[in-house]
């Protein structure tokens, strides 16, 4: 089980490095490519001589850039994986912002309970979710439209629309863990950031560097 935990947990993170590279790489050529051809168009007008040759390299650029209206499409249907899909990694590296300063001010069984609380009220939210969206994203599959600028690869719509449903599955899982962490006294609350706390080494490790 603790290996099948790590495989999973190495194949989050890097799945999360691989939409973020696309995300990068799809947009650095697409605005390489806009801004390119213009060069190539200055120096056919400076270079007589070879003015055609320019051109001809700029049109090919040119053509390029003009064939890739698709990456726009690309980019937000892969910022919206890299959303849904990291809502359940910041749940499990305690990435998420914890609004708990009055709650650490009571004891350690008050915590406790609250935490089992609001982890509760955190499962119904993401069961909710992950259930209804499942529904939108069926509907979608049953329709069989095409994604915007991405249907001329065979993309539809659903393809794009699963991650919803998935990713707050993912996220009730990560929830479901905290849970019984709670249960088992492994921890107290949710496990969430403390920006107060972060500023504060934030600050130190500055002071020390001085």
């Amino acid at each position: 089980m603790n290996a099948l935990r790590l495989v999973w947990d190495r194949f989050e993170e890097g799945f999360i490095v691989f939409l973020l590279t696309a995300m990068t790489l799809v947009t650095f050529v697409y605005v390489i490519l806009n801004n390119l051809y213009t060069l190539f168009y200055n120096l056919g007008d400076r270079f007589e001589g070879a003015s055609e040759l320019f051109f001809a390299i700029g049109d090919a650029i040119l053509d390029l850039a003009q064939a890739m209206t698709w990456s726009n499409a690309l980019t937000k249907a892969l910022f919206a994986w890299l959303i849904f899909f990291g809502l359940a990694y910041g749940v499990r590296t305690a990435g998420h912002i914890g609004v708990d300063a009055l709650v650490k001010l009571a004891s350690k069984p008050v915590q406790r309970i609250i935490g089992l609380i609001g982890c509760l009220a955190c499962l119904g939210y993401a069961g909710l979710l992950s259930a209804a969206s499942f529904e939108w994203a069926q509907t979608l599959f049953v329709a069989a439209i095409g994604a915007e600028d991405l249907g001329h690869f065979g993309v539809k719509q659903w393809h794009i629309a699963m991650i919803v449903p998935l990713g707050f599955a993912m996220v009730f899982i990560r929830f479901l863990e905290i849970f019984v962490r709670i249960l088992r006294n492994e921890q107290t609350g949710l496990g969430l950031a403390d920006e107060a706390a972060e500023a504060v080494k934030l600050t130190e490790h500055e002071e020390h560097v001085k």
